[in-house]
């Protein structure tokens, strides 16, 4: 695992609203200003990155043997791997929407850095991929999961975002806590309805099987094979 650090940017705010302010309200014609100044930005700057750390965040090693991205594009005229194909136009779309959302989910599960936020991403995003990858198979039951693509799938990124950003500004306020805090009471929600939209797509299957069910219990009613000793000692 490669490890990255997302630098905080609120310690060197803070340095400059002090020379701000101290040009604003103190003397600075002196060079003993200048030193004094100099000496309560470093204070300050030091309480900041105590408050405000920078974030560290792992990324996977390349696979050993695997050739580097950046080969790739230095090679002029390389092929171009094939793009798979479902044959079906609209079911590819369903698979790169699927692509890229997933790709989206592993990129802010990496920047947020709050554990719980994280565990619920990753069951979102497998439970994201279960969903579209049962439509491509059953492609019958696309219009179960429009409402999905259309609008939980992408709001549910936004609000993601939105988290990331508002936990990178590294600060506090009534906006930015908040908001945090109402998108982390609805991730619960979120986590709960795409399973049901899980859930929902093996209804005809959970049907038929239960009927199946049924008429064997009969079946073996009948022939007196449900339950105790079989006749004929079988």
């Amino acid at each position: 695992m490669a490890k990255m650090v997302k630098k905080s940017v609120a310690p060197f705010y803070l340095v400059a609203a002090l020379w701000l302010g101290w040009a604003l309200l103190l003397p600075l014609y002196r060079p003993l200003h200048y030193v004094l100044a100099g000496v309560a930005s470093a204070i300050v700057f030091v309480l900041g990155k105590a408050i405000w750390p920078n974030k560290a965040y792992q990324t996977p090693d390349p696979q050993p043997g695997a050739p580097r991205p950046e080969a790739k594009a230095e090679e002029p005229g390389a092929p171009k791997p094939e793009k798979k194909t479902t044959g079906d136009s609209e079911l590819d779309k369903l698979v790169e929407q699927k692509d890229l959302a997933l790709s989206e989910m592993r990129r802010l599960n990496q920047a947020i850095e709050d554990e719980k936020i994280s565990a619920q991403i990753d069951h979102l995003e497998d439970t994201t991929a279960k969903i579209i990858q049962h439509v491509v198979e059953n492609p019958q039951k696309r219009s179960q999961i429009s409402r999905f693509l259309n609008y939980y799938l992408p709001t549910t990124l936004k609000l993601l975002n939105a988290y990331d950003r508002m936990d990178a500004a590294g600060v506090s306020g009534t906006n930015i806590d908040g908001t945090m805090g109402k998108i982390e009471t609805m991730m619960d929600t979120v986590v709960a309805a795409f399973d049901k939209q899980l859930d929902a797509l093996f209804g005809d299957v959970a049907m038929d099987i239960s009927t199946d069910i049924t008429v064997m219990e009969n079946l073996l009613a009948q022939e007196g094979l449900s339950g105790g000793m079989r006749a004929g000692g079988l």
